[in-house]
């Protein structure tokens, strides 16, 4: 992520932080950090392992307390799986998830197909439904081919 993306992406998040009552912590501001310069979905234990490195004090509870309310907020996003592991995007544009069943590999992708679902008679007269996020799994050309 460039210098100048990273800023308004910091901007974002302290408007947001500032907007539901949290305080702008170094914890925070080091675990949305790392969340924003990853571009592989990472797991609560994969940025925990990030930030303990210059935070030597953070836990794991912290981290994950803290992307579940970065979800809760608006910052972030879970990315829906089969597997256990909650993973985290940070990239708040509308996308799509293909998920490798065999090395685990999340990788985003567009479609204006997906964008426009239509919903089915009985979840439209039941929910309000304000996302629609597709998520494939299947196996990736590197794990078919290897």
């Amino acid at each position: 992520m460039n210098s100048e993306r990273q800023k308004a992406a910091l901007d974002l998040f302290e408007e947001v932080c500032h907007t539901h009552g949290l305080s702008v912590t170094p914890q925070r501001v080091a675990i949305y950090k790392e969340l924003i310069a990853s571009i592989d979905h990472p797991s609560a234990v994969v940025i925990h392992k990030k930030v303990r490195g210059y935070l030597a004090n953070i836990s794991l509870d912290t981290v994950n307390r803290t992307l579940l309310k970065f979800r809760e907020i608006g910052l972030a996003r879970i990315v829906e799986s089969s597997s256990k592991t909650k993973n985290f995007d940070a990239n708040l544009e509308p996308h799509h998830h293909f998920q490798c069943l065999k090395c685990g590999k999340i990788v985003d992708f567009k479609s204006e197909a997906y964008d426009s679902l239509s919903l089915p008679e009985e979840i439209a007269q039941k929910f309000l439904v304000t996302d629609t996020i597709v998520h494939l799994e299947g196996i990736c050309d590197a794990c078919r081919s290897g």
